[in-house]
């Protein structure tokens, strides 16, 4: 029985998997390992890579909006090297504004904070103790229950003092160690970051090299469709988040300052900030929000409460559909569901990242599906997929 070149070729590369696939599984500590090395080795570049895809947004609407002469001819010479400073310096602009806002009266805050938070305990002991609470009715007050020993709590931190000394120097230069370590993959990310913008066009056209040197055209064809597809996806999804997350940070502002709620501007500020994490980042800064208040009135804790249910009610049936659910295109359901996964396998990020993915299998499926029903029409009919 004779076997073609193609047969053969395919039973080689079975078996060469499938030998592969034996020593994975047979040596999986070191090969775990192994990967996490690579992992670590390329992260930074993989950080590099979304900071230059991020920074390609406003850079590109600066390219093609903005350099111009006065003629109406673009800048061709240093066009890019134009956008690419303009862009960083709006950056560093938004953030020194940010931190600027924040770092003053956060220092603020945490000052006044302790001032009051004695007083605050005092208060809230009293009110216990005298809510007829089961067990609390003979206690004057309840943090009386809670006070420690001065000689006991001496004894204990010299101790804890006695036994922690010899691991303090190696924590301190792991802790030194680990800080250099993200400086230095700070800096390799920033630099490739700055090089994929500036020689982005390059990168581009080697990477459909690759793919029409070593993929058939069919599914490099598939595979640069997917990337284009990813690429709109990611794109209006960052921007609809932050021209979301200043509107709604914008209306928190303006209507704080009107009923004279305190901490307006740092309020409305932190919860742009945490609002561009998708349906639960406002809710995270409304936790901010209600604790600097309570510290300072907290029957304005209610009023502050009503404003935000009222805002976000107005933002998740007007804004948010209009900023970001026309431009992502995803149902409601489904941003939930890639929310749900992506924050429990990736935190934050995941919560970020999974719903362009999302966004981008469900167009795809979306697609092959009317594609298949289209084929069966003939044969009982159907109806497409919205």
């Amino acid at each position: 029985m004779k076997f073609s070149k193609e047969l053969m070729k395919q039973i080689v590369l079975l078996m060469a998997a499938a030998a592969a696939m034996i020593l994975i599984i047979a040596n999986g500590s070191v090969v775990l390992k192994k990967i996490l090395i690579c992992l670590s080795i390329i992260t930074p570049f993989l950080a590099g890579g979304a900071v230059a895809f991020i920074l390609n947004i406003p850079m590109n609407a600066i390219e093609t909006r903005m350099l111009y002469k006065m003629d109406g001819t673009p800048v061709a010479k240093f066009k890019r090297t134009a956008s690419i400073l303009i862009t960083l310096i709006a950056v560093a602009g938004v953030i020194a504004i940010v931190m600027s806002i924040l770092v003053p009266n956060l220092s603020e805050t945490f000052v006044e904070i302790a001032k009051r938070f004695p007083v605050f305990l005092d208060e809230a002991g009293k009110w216990i103790s005298n809510a007829n609470i089961p067990g609390m009715q003979h206690k004057g007050n309840i943090f009386e229950a809670m006070s420690i020993n001065a000689e006991d709590f001496y004894n204990k931190l010299a101790e804890f003092i006695q036994k922690g000394a010899g691991t303090v120097l190696g924590s301190t230069f792991h802790i030194v160690s680990s800080v250099v370590s993200t400086v230095v993959s700070s800096i390799i990310a920033f630099v490739f970051a700055i090089y994929a913008l500036a020689q982005k066009e390059k990168l581009q056209r080697q990477a459909k090299k690759l793919l029409k040197a070593y993929v058939p055209e069919k599914h490099g064809k598939r595979v640069l469709k997917v990337c284009s597809l990813l690429k709109i996806n990611f794109t209006n999804f960052i921007t609809g988040q932050c021209i979301d997350a200043l509107i709604l940070g914008t209306l928190f502002v303006i209507t704080m300052s009107v009923l004279r709620l305190p901490y307006a501007l740092m309020i409305g500020v932190v919860i742009a900030f945490t609002a561009l994490i998708p349906i639960v980042g406002a809710f995270l800064g409304c936790a901010v929000g209600v604790i600097l208040i309570l510290m300072v009135d907290p029957v304005k804790v209610i009023y502050f409460l009503i404003v935000f249910v009222v805002l976000q009610q107005i933002e998740g049936h007007l804004i948010y559909p209009k900023v970001v659910g026309g431009s992502v295109g995803l149902p409601a359901i489904w941003v939930l569901v890639a929310i749900a996964v992506g924050g429990s396998l990736f935190g934050v990020v995941g919560m970020l990242v999974f719903i362009p993915l999302v966004t981008t299998a469900y167009t795809l499926l979306r697609e092959n599906v009317n594609r298949r029903v289209k084929k069966i029409e003939k044969n009982g009919g159907g109806q497409t997929c919205d």
